[in-house]
């Protein structure tokens, strides 16, 4: 059985929205767009690296395809002009190193989970359309399905049991506004911590599984006191 693996980059306040750049996604007047480079350090870069060092199939959103789409086939490739020949000697090793993951994304098998039937032009890609669906590939051969960005995904999966590790990358700023890892539809689930470690930046880079139910408790002594009695009343008459 394959695993789903997940990586996410979020503000204190949960926010994953348009993180690399302006122009990402401006969608519902975006206007922090590329709010991650200025956190972006080595230890982040390792994270990433480690992330994506085994070999695996990519499990995407609709709209997080339509932008890797746009963006990773296309890395490096500047216009040449005649008789020129493409160099990659000639590149940093941040571009070589962005060149080799584009063609990596590109290679991998890329499963895109929506209801609709959108053009997936990018080779090796292929359409899931439900969570059942998807299920019976996770069932099948083959490597881990990898998750980056996707935010409408994760509730679905974690509603669905169908994550089995989730890695946040928590950065520090507070966005304000914008699309959250954990939204509407999002089920109560106990999370268990197995890795982690804090970047110099301040990166907190943190790895879960998920692990069974919430259970209710007290985390005191439970006390019914005269005021305590009134206040359930009030809450019960919509007066508190």
């Amino acid at each position: 059985m394959r695993r789903i693996l997940g990586c996410a980059f979020v503000s204190l306040d949960g926010v994953m929205q348009a993180p690399g750049g302006p122009t990402e996604d401006p969608t519902g007047g975006f206007r922090h767009g590329g709010w991650l480079p200025q956190f972006f350090d080595e230890g982040v870069g390792e994270a990433i690296d480690g992330f994506f060092r085994q070999p695996y199939d990519l499990l995407l959103g609709r709209r997080t395809y339509d932008i890797f789409a746009a963006y990773w086939p296309y890395v490096g490739q500047e216009p040449l002009g005649e008789g020129e020949k493409f160099d990659m000697l000639g590149k940093t090793g941040e571009e070589q190193g962005m060149i080799a993951m584009g063609d990596a994304f590109t290679k991998a098998t890329k499963y895109v989970l929506t209801r609709s039937h959108p053009e997936l032009g990018w080779s090796n890609s292929q359409r899931v359309g439900s969570m059942e669906e998807l299920a019976e590939i996770k069932r099948g051969d083959g490597p881990d399905m990898l998750i980056q960005g996707s935010t409408t995904l994760y509730p679905q999966l974690l509603a669905a049991g169908l994550i089995d590790r989730l890695t946040l990358m928590t950065f520090p700023a507070l966005i304000g506004e914008g699309k959250k890892i954990f939204g509407e539809g999002t089920p109560a689930r106990a999370m268990k911590l197995v890795d982690q470690k804090i970047t110099g930046a301040g990166a907190v880079i943190a790895t879960y599984e998920p692990a069974g139910a919430i259970e209710a408790g007290w985390a005191g002594p439970q006390i019914v006191s005269p005021r305590e009695e009134a206040r359930q009343q009030a809450m019960q008459e919509n007066r508190w």
